[in-house]
């Protein structure tokens, strides 16, 4: 039997709380919801991919296109949003506005149409529009031939490379500002100190930001587009999920750790449409994503690489919003925080 210091046997009772305080415990069960909490979002989000209302342009004669975009509309489960175009030219156009994620060039002298697709927005939404069209087309005995008119790049298997560079960009956010919480405190301990973290972060991105873009673009090619617009991309989104990460932590302590890996991790990669794009989540994901920095961070970074920086200015805002709040709750709290214990020091009682 285990004995304290003084000789006094003790209980395992005792043993156990003295091993495991009621602070571990807690954290234990936190880290146990965070478990629960992953398998449930990333199963919801992909065990059961299916398009919902996919913009989708249709160019047809002026007398069938009614007709045509009305027997679209009404398919089983709404996997297609059509509307009419009035060109083929114009169609592109919006395919490479990213305003749609597919085109349906109707032949008005024969009975083989296009689909203008761009499967470096998403080869998975592609197929799925593809597969949708030909079902149509062949109730009306027509046929439908795929043209990809933005193929993602041969190192780019399935355009995930934007998706992963972008996970790869918010861990290090996460991480970053962890890593300042575990070395010297998680709450800094005024506004001053909460300045110094955020001006290290903000260096640390513009670094973590270019190694990905090197490495994705020149090193490994695997992925076109501008460097330096990859690089300002990625400085963005380190620096948004890492002031966002100060944030929380400022907020909660290290807790607020936990809080950043959810927001992140467990909502954020599985809605942010990188396996499956946007049109085939489930709604809750759908309507999620492009307000995290995951989805805004995924989003602009294949119009970098594949649509010419097109449709970028709201993920940019989104992960501006996200740097902006995260720095400004940051040094607020921790100025309160200061604030506060100067009075304490005084001995003025604290405000409940």
């Amino acid at each position: 039997m285990a004995t304290t210091d003084d000789g006094t046997p003790t209980t395992f009772l005792a043993e156990v709380k003295s091993a495991v305080t009621v602070r571990a415990a807690l954290l234990v069960i936190g880290v146990l919801g965070l478990m629960v909490a992953f398998i449930t979002s990333y199963t919801g989000a992909f065990h059961h991919p299916e398009p919902r209302d996919v913009p989708l342009a249709v160019v047809a004669p002026p007398q069938t296109r009614g007709e045509l975009v009305g027997k679209l509309d009404q398919l089983p489960g709404s996997p297609l949003d059509p509307r009419t175009a009035p060109s083929e030219s114009d169609a592109l156009r919006q395919l490479k506005d990213r305003k749609v994620d597919g085109a349906l060039i109707v032949d008005p002298r024969g009975s083989t149409d296009r689909l203008l697709v761009a499967s470096g927005g998403g080869a998975s939404l592609s197929q799925a529009v593809e597969l949708v069209i030909k079902a149509a087309e062949k109730d009306q005995r027509r046929t439908v031939r795929t043209v990809d008119v933005t193929p993602a790049d041969a190192g780019d298997s399935r355009s995930l490379t934007s998706f992963y560079l972008v996970v790869g960009w918010c861990v290090g956010g996460y991480l970053c500002a962890a890593v300042l919480a575990i070395s010297a405190g998680a709450r800094p301990a005024n506004g001053q100190r909460a300045v110094i973290r955020l001006t290290v972060l903000a260096l640390y991105s513009i670094l973590a930001g270019l190694a990905g873009a090197v490495i994705v673009g020149p090193v490994l090619d695997a992925l076109p587009g501008s460097l330096p617009a990859l690089w300002g991309l990625g400085a963005l989104v380190v620096l948004a999920v890492g002031a966002t990460t100060l944030a929380f932590q400022g907020l909660l302590g290290i807790i607020g750790i936990g809080l950043a890996i959810l927001l992140i991790v467990v909502l954020g990669n599985p809605s942010a449409g990188g396996a499956y794009p946007y049109p085939l989540l489930p709604p809750f994901w759908q309507a999620i994503g492009p307000a995290l920095p995951p989805g805004a961070g995924t989003w602009a970074a294949r119009s970098i690489a594949y649509f010419r920086g097109n449709a970028t200015t709201g993920p940019l805002l989104v992960l501006s919003a996200w740097a902006v709040g995260g720095t400004l709750v940051t040094v607020v709290l921790a100025t309160l925080r200061r604030k506060n214990n100067n009075r304490n020091t005084d001995g003025e009682r604290l405000p409940a």
